[in-house]
């Protein structure tokens, strides 16, 4: 079988898009070359070297670890054409000109390989008359790739085919984009701005000229619109100062030149809304003037007022009424909505309105299937559900006919009514007669009235549990595959009869006494009749670290003693995971802090999701890492030192001691590899519903590699010299104001342990001796006042306390 490899891939376009899909695809360990026009002045590669410049600055960061942005290559349409020749996958993102495009596809053309793809990054253009400049010989090869922005950070990329596209291309690319670079694809019909933003941005023009109806203020809007009614969490207005106003208005005007009453029936709440156009016009464009419909001035939030055209305080806050009314269940909260008398409440029965009216009246010309719908919102826009999930949630018969009556009321945005389908036929009998488009067999595909399944390539078998809609068939991570044990705190199981999975059950997966005693029974269990143990679980995060609230009522009643005995069975069970006699893999996503991160550390191997957040964060409430998070710290150092001709063991420590005495958390997997957390014999995984799957396959290769746990080794610690030099340079940062007193305690008592205590320079010890350390600086911590305050004040406001 021939395999479609990306060995190298060229961007045409340093832009804000083309410098982040360069920047991503640094991420993932793809060769990258970046194009744009040679500079008028000063060195021709200019325009693309102060475009990886700002990469480096910009927040939240593009880059896994910002000096990466140096892999990627600089070149200019005038000098480096040749360089072409040896890309796999060429992706333009220039600005959005169809006349610009056409024009750097003919002067392209013939430096284009044989057998690489070329793919446009365009948010909305024609696919097909974008191809048309093409050779004949490049048209298979052509098609739409479209990312969402931020690229490193959303899930959702759009493929979209011309007529002449092969469809083994779209195949191949699909497979590349989905497990090189872990993102969700959905394919989209070439129309103008394809699914997501067909879809989102005409329900952000929709919901603007509702908050005009209603007359409502940006505040509460995004305080209605955004996590309470599960989108993203930065609201309507938000969010669009996020992607750009100038981005905004692009997007509209494709609607608004490439549509009409004739194509769609919602066009004429295509206009743009007079604030929008007030604020290009002031050029307040978002986030990236620093103004849009919000503007910050020092720590006050302003939001732009139309009538006086100036900002005002913001910071109005959503009745509370509707916040109740959302938690409602589905059926229940949108007929609350349309029968409210308030205007908070009728403004958002609208909004989920034109939503269900506008996605059924356009499914069957932008989307293959319901699905495609659903994942593009959810993926591309943070939706919880897509708006036919919700719909069909509700009672799939019961809003369609709420939405009906408010189309012939005159209510909605359109005269336009629903389809057919919405009524008659399969859809409204499916699912045992509930209705909804979703279903066991597949999802609803108008074009040929049949309920479709998923594609099935070859690289989806790579994920045990795909991310499911509401409605759909498919596997469980809860009960799938054979449960050896379970109970509230975690479930041991297998999936193949080979490797044993645990997945920790408990809040944020806290590690509790419980959790600890089952890994212990994972481990025995496995080293019986398993090939190797997998730490796994389908939700994030990995761990947010101990129970702390767990270990509360012991030490009220029984004192520190209780502490010391549940920080030292944690202990046991770290060092019973590093030294199992079959291989233990963590597969870390999201969150692994504390004694999650601690947990991670003593397996054998970690198997890493990029967008994974390591480190050791007990300082932040008042405590030291004690579930052998600072031995691991010294040992580390130790191994590293091994490869110096040196003896001093400071500067291999020093990186180990900040990250815990400062609480560093890595960014990103690569991030955290720069930290120690994650090593070079580790994986990194670009998507997350592949980590079970490589996690497995680690651990059986590491079986069948003849896998024997590491020896128990005496090593060397820095002792009483070391800790003089660190504590030298925590005194000048006390003194200097930069760390309070009782962070100098804490960050004393941690140099104490990853230094060996008062011992000689070179002393050699063992994980025993420094987890003792560690225990007596943690108890001593924990009944300290001011350490007592900043647990009580985590555990009451989800913020650290500074004392």
């Amino acid at each position: 079988m021939n395999r479609f490899q990306v060995k190298k891939v060229a961007v045409l376009g340093a832009g804000v898009m083309g410098a982040q899909i360069a920047a991503h695809l640094v991420n993932v360990k793809v060769p990258v070359v970046l194009f744009d026009l040679p500079a008028k002045e000063g060195p021709k590669n200019g325009i693309v070297t102060r475009a990886i410049e700002n990469l480096k600055k910009l927040k939240p960061s593009p880059l896994g670890v910002a000096s990466d942005a140096d892999l990627i290559v600089q070149a200019n349409y005038e000098e480096h054409m040749e360089q072409l020749k040896d890309c796999d996958l060429i992706i333009e993102a220039i600005a959005e000109r169809m006349d610009w495009k056409l024009d750097l596809y003919t002067k392209i053309a013939p430096f284009i390989a044989p057998h690489a793809i070329v793919a446009s990054n365009t948010s909305g253009l024609s696919i097909t008359k974008l191809s048309e400049v093409l050779p004949e010989a490049i048209k298979p090869r052509f098609c739409g790739i479209h990312f969402f922005n931020p690229p490193r950070y959303m899930t959702l990329v759009e493929l979209i085919a011309t007529p002449t596209t092969e469809p083994q291309i779209l195949n191949d690319l699909e497979t590349f984009v989905t497990s090189g670079l872990g993102k969700g694809v959905v394919r989209a019909k070439d129309t103008p701005n394809f699914i997501a933003n067909r879809i989102g941005i005409a329900g952000m023009l929709a919901t603007m000229k509702e908050v005009e109806n209603f007359g409502l203020s940006f505040d509460v809007v995004d305080d209605l619109t955004g996590k309470r009614l599960g989108r993203a969490s930065s609201g309507t207005f938000r969010t669009a100062d996020v992607v750009g106003l100038d981005t905004m208005a692009h997007v509209v005007k494709t609607l608004q030149d490439n549509l009409s009453l004739e194509t769609d029936p919602f066009y004429g709440s295509f206009g743009t809304p007079p604030v929008l156009a007030k604020l290009l016009g002031l050029k307040n464009l978002g986030q990236k003037t620093k103004a849009g419909f919000f503007k910050k001035v020092g720590r006050d939030i302003l939001r732009f007022d139309l009538d006086s055209e100036d900002y005002v305080p913001a910071g109005e806050k959503a009745d509370e009424v509707y916040g109740r009314m959302l938690k409602r269940p589905a059926a229940e909260r949108l007929k609350l909505l349309r029968n409210a008398e308030g205007p908070q409440g009728q403004f958002l029965w609208a909004i989920l309105r034109n939503s269900f009216h506008y996605a059924a009246v356009h499914l069957g010309q932008i989307a293959d299937t319901a699905r495609d719908v659903d994942q593009a919102m959810r993926w591309g826009f943070g939706m919880k559900q897509g708006p036919f999930e919700l719909w069909q949630e509700a009672g799939w018969l019961d809003v369609a006919k709420m939405v009906q009556e408010d189309i012939d009321a005159g209510k909605a945005l359109s005269k336009a009514p629903l389809p057919e389908w919405v009524f008659k036929g399969p859809v409204p009998e499916s699912n045992g007669g509930a209705g909804g488009v979703h279903t066991a067999q597949g999802s609803w595909n108008p074009t040929t009235g049949t309920f479709d399944a998923r594609r099935q390539l070859p690289v989806y078998q790579r994920q045990h549990f795909p991310e499911l809609l509401l409605g759909e068939a498919g596997p469980k991570f809860e009960t799938a595959g054979t449960t050896i044990e379970e109970n509230d705190s975690i479930r041991i199981w297998t999936l193949d009869e080979h490797v044993l999975i645990a997945s920790i059950k408990t809040k944020m997966h806290a590690i509790s006494p419980e959790v600890c005693e089952g890994l212990m029974a994972a481990v025995d269990l496995a080293e019986q009749e398993y090939q190797g143990l997998v730490v796994w679980s389908g939700d994030e995060p990995f761990s947010a670290g101990a129970d702390l609230q767990a270990m509360l009522p012991a030490f009220m009643a029984v004192g520190v003693s209780a502490i010391e005995d549940a920080e030292g069975f944690m202990q046991q069970t770290m060092l019973r995971l590093r030294y199992a006699n079959v291989p233990v893999v963590s597969a870390v996503r999201g969150l692994a802090l504390g004694g999650g991160c601690e947990l991670a550390v003593y397996s054998a191997r970690r198997v890493v999701h990029m967008e994974s957040y390591i480190g050791l964060v007990e300082v932040g409430v008042g405590l030291v890492p004690g579930a052998g998070g600072l031995t691991y710290i010294a040992r580390r150092a130790a191994e590293n030192a091994e490869t110096s001709t040196g003896k001093d063991l400071l500067p291999f420590l020093t990186e180990g001691f900040t990250a815990a005495a400062m609480a560093k958390v890595g960014t990103s997997a690569l991030e955290s590899r720069k930290l120690g957390f994650v090593l070079h014999s580790d994986v990194i995984v670009p998507h997350k519903d592949e980590l079970l799957f490589v996690a497995i396959n680690e651990a059986k290769s590491l079986f069948n590699g003849g896998y024997r746990a590491p020896h128990k080794r005496l090593f060397p610690v820095a002792g009483r010299d070391g800790k003089a030099t660190i504590l030298g340079s925590l005194v000048n940062m006390r003194d200097g104001g930069f760390i309070s007193q009782h962070d100098f305690h804490i960050a004393s008592l941690i140099a104490n342990v990853v230094t060996g205590g008062d011992v000689e320079p070179g002393t050699l010890v063992n994980e025993d001796y420094l987890m003792t350390l560690e225990r007596r600086a943690f108890c001593s911590l924990i009944v300290h006042p001011k350490t007592q305050e900043r647990i009580l004040g985590m555990l009451n406001t989800g913020k650290p306390v500074r004392n």
